[in-house]
Parts: C-alpha cells; structure tokens; sequence
C-alpha cells in the first residue's frame, strides 16, 4: 500500500500530489497516485534518497520535478507554486552531460554565462567551483574521456550544477557507471559539498550502501505501478566519513531496507 504524507509547518520545497503516469489512456500505470512532500529544514537542507529497482519510476519522478516530463494527472509543486521556467533546479544524470568541444572551465561557467553573468565574474566563480570539487589544475582540459576520468567529468557536471546555487539539486544514479573505488569517493565529495552548499538534493539509486551513505531520508519506491510505499529517516550523523560504514548501526539500516525490498519484489 503506498504510504501518506503529512504536512507540517515547515515550508514545503517539493510536492508531488496524486501524480500519475500512463501511456495507454489508463490500460496500465507506470507509476500510480504517487504523493510526496519534501520540506525545508532550515540551517541544514535536505538530502533525500529515492530508492527501488530498476522500472519502478524513480528517475520518472526527477523528470517531473525538473519539468522535463509532465504526468498524466496529479500536480508537481516547487515552493506551493507550479514550477516555471524560472525555478532554479540543478541536475546531474548518470551520463555524462559536460560539453567535449568545451574545456572544464568552459563547461562549469556556462550556466553563469547563460544568466549574463559579466565572464570575467563568472570566469572567478567557476574556478573557485572548480577547487571545490578537487579539479584544481584541469580547468584547461578538455571534457572527453579518456582526457579525463569517469570521476573526474562527474565532478564537472556536479560544480556547473552547483555554481548558479540553486536550492534543488536532482541526480539521476550519477555515479552508476564508476567502479567502486571512484564511486566511493564520489559519495565522500557529495556528502562534503551539500553540508557547505545546505541545498535540498534529490538523489536517485538503487544501490542500498549508497543511499544509506548519503540519505537523511529515503523513500523506497515499488514498480508495477510505481509508488512510494516506505519512508525511512537515516539517524546517521550529518557529516558523513568512511568510518560510518563500519558501523553496526550503519549495517543494521542496509540489512533493513535490503530485507523490504527484498519483500517487495517477492510480492510481485
């Protein structure tokens, strides 16, 4: 059974109601009366989690939010309003999404250029950005592999969406295509960045360790039709290090969520 949200007196960033996606006039749902509310909490931001297998609509539910996709029915609200092409939302996707033809300083100022930000402002932000995603010394690198790593382009991707400071930030499985070692790392960048940035990042996975890691909630999601049907708050402390994994209370959560999808799927 999908599960209810109840709304607080904290502002609501994102709120997804009765939403519903079909492609054959009703015959069949990909995902079905999904409602969500993520709200602010001040002075720290949000990272939440969406996680389920693959088909279940998860990456569905970012295109509703970045406005790349529309549902069928049901009503996708960015701060209590419809979203415009006006609302700043960053985003990252599993490919990668920086420009070859253009170096990495290139690729990380755009966005401010876009904005008519005067370039050589935008030239001094994108390279502090830059620094802070640990590519000090490739601003004049091309962004094609194998010129740069996998990791590396991530990065690029993750400080052009991070250098216009938007309040949302989604990412589609961005360190899917890394191996474990790089991936790792990855996590430890983000965890790091959005304490500095406090933005509300959305983060889609089906890799249980990862959104552990980084989730303060996570929302599990089951297909057929898609639906939230389990809410989990992570009581992890905020800054997250290598050390946390070891934990048993850390294992404990994996194990738990392991055993619910695992019920999940053996239910259908």
């Amino acid at each position: 059974m999908p599960i209810e949200f109840e709304d607080t007196k904290l502002d609501d960033i994102i709120v997804l109601k009765n939403v519903s996606q079909t492609y054959d006039e009703g015959k069949s749902y990909i995902i079905k009366d999904l409602n969500l509310i993520i709200e602010d909490k001040p002075g720290q931001g949000q990272f939440v989690v969406i996680l389920g297998t693959s088909g279940c609509g998860k990456s569905t539910v970012l295109r509703y939010i970045a406005g790349l996709q529309e549902p069928t029915s049901g009503k996708i609200l960015i701060h209590g309003k419809p979203r415009t092409d006006n609302t700043v939302i960053g985003m990252v996707f599993q490919q990668y999404s920086s420009f070859p033809w253009y170096t990495v300083l290139e690729n990380v100022m755009l966005p401010l250029l876009l904005k008519k930000v005067p370039k050589e402002h935008a030239i001094v932000k994108a390279l502090s950005m830059i620094e802070s995603v640990g590519l000090k010394g490739h601003e004049h690198k091309y962004t094609v592999y194998p010129t740069l790593s996998g990791g590396q382009l991530q990065r690029v991707a993750i400080a052009r969406s991070l250098i216009i400071n938007p309040q949302i930030v989604l990412m589609d499985e961005p360190f899917g295509a890394l191996d474990a070692h790089t991936r790792f790392k990855m996590q430890l960048l983000l965890a790091n960045l959005w304490l500095s940035f406090q933005n509300t990042v959305i983060f889609v996975t089906h890799d249980i360790q990862e959104a552990v890691f980084l989730g303060d909630d996570i929302y599990i999601m089951k297909p057929n039709p898609g639906e939230i049907i389990k809410h989990i708050h992570i009581d992890l402390p905020l800054e997250r290090t290598y050390e946390i994994k070891k934990e048993q209370h850390f294992i404990d959560l994996v194990n738990d969520i392991e055993d619910t999808i695992y019920s999940i799927n053996k239910e259908d």
